[in-house]
């Protein structure tokens, strides 16, 4: 298959290089792109040099784009590119569009045959909540959820990661700490602002949980509310969450249900201090998800933490996932 990345010098565009190359996804020939600005450095590939092209207007040369290089980018070149390719978008462009399948492979494969070419990948706190959640859904179906979001830097690109390092040494030289990337300096803070804040109070990252989060899962019925917040760790979302289910539901059983849940991996023995933690998240494919323990406000209810690399599932590895997906017989 003929890949092209646009957005390739980014964050999310290195992480999906190594995902690419990690998975031995058969590239046949693979063609990077971003701004101009960004055009003509190089990157690596399979031990291969490939020089990063401007970015054309005109549809490309490959089978598949794998773009991630901000929403009004993709709104405006998207349709282009899928005169002739097929387009994983990682931008919320198309997210909210009704003939635009918002994919999470592990829990809607199926919406995939509705695709006309462009494929939105979720909000990446949407798809690391929805490993844990949709699973227990499945099982005793989730009425209500409550999430309490640690968001890192990486949410907001390299430079978002930049600015937090750069930010943490100033302060630890006492130094005037500045910021240009977040609302306000990150180091040895939190930040409960992310995105614009909407009528309602919520912002559009909160709003964006919900919406992608029924979309999924396919039940609009659900109820969600998010409070979103930035953490000054670098690449991993953290979680907690609270959910009402219908069913009656044990720890002992949500547990059993996780396990056997593809793309989880049970973190969850307090006695050991073994829990879902961003430094164990990082890197890795699978989501981590413990403190499973009953809710003290429902009576079908669960409390648990999750941990997820946002720039793996939260990103690149969700949207090669997807293009494995189309190497396959489309599911039913």
């Amino acid at each position: 298959m003929r890949v092209g990345i646009v957005g390739a010098t980014g964050a999310v565009g290195q992480e999906i290089l190594k995902v690419l190359e990690k998975r031995q996804f058969p590239v046949t020939e693979l063609r990077l792109y971003a701004s101009a600005r960004s055009a003509g450095k190089t990157l690596w590939f399979r031990g291969q040099a490939l020089t990063v092209e401007p970015l054309p207007e005109t549809p490309l040369p490959v089978d598949l784009v794998l773009a991630s290089a901000g929403g009004s980018i993709s709104k405006q070149y998207a349709p282009i590119w899928a005169r002739q390719s097929v387009v994983i978008d990682n931008s919320s462009a198309f997210r909210y569009e009704p003939g635009v399948p918002l994919v999470v492979p592990e829990v809607n494969a199926h919406a995939l045959k509705q695709h006309q070419n462009i494929i939105a990948n979720p909000n990446c706190t949407t798809a690391i909540l929805v490993m844990a959640l949709y699973p227990l859904h499945k099982a005793f179906r989730a009425r209500r959820v409550i999430v309490s979001t640690y968001q890192s830097a990486s949410g907001a690109g390299a430079s978002g990661i930049e600015e937090l390092l750069q930010g943490t040494r100033r302060f630890l030289a006492g130094e005037a700490v500045e910021h240009r990337v977040f609302a306000h300096p990150l180091p040895f803070n939190v930040i409960p602002h992310i995105d614009a804040f909407q009528e309602n109070g919520y912002t559009r990252e909160e709003m964006k949980v919900l919406w992608e989060t029924q979309k999924i899962i396919g039940d609009p019925s659900i109820r969600l509310s998010c409070t979103a917040v930035r953490v000054p760790t670098l690449r991993v979302h953290a979680e907690a969450v609270t959910v009402e289910f219908e069913r009656p539901v044990s720890p002992e059983e949500a547990r059993e249900v996780l396990r056997r849940a593809p793309g989880v991996e049970v973190v969850d023995d307090p006695a050991e201090k073994r829990y879902p933690l961003p430094i164990s998240a990082s890197g890795k494919f699978e989501v981590e998800v413990g403190r499973i323990r009953r809710s003290l406000v429902f009576d079908n209810g669960l409390d648990f933490f999750i941990a997820g690399d946002q720039l793996l599932k939260g990103a690149a590895l969700n949207a090669v996932q997807i293009a494995e997906l189309l190497l396959e017989p489309v599911p039913r």
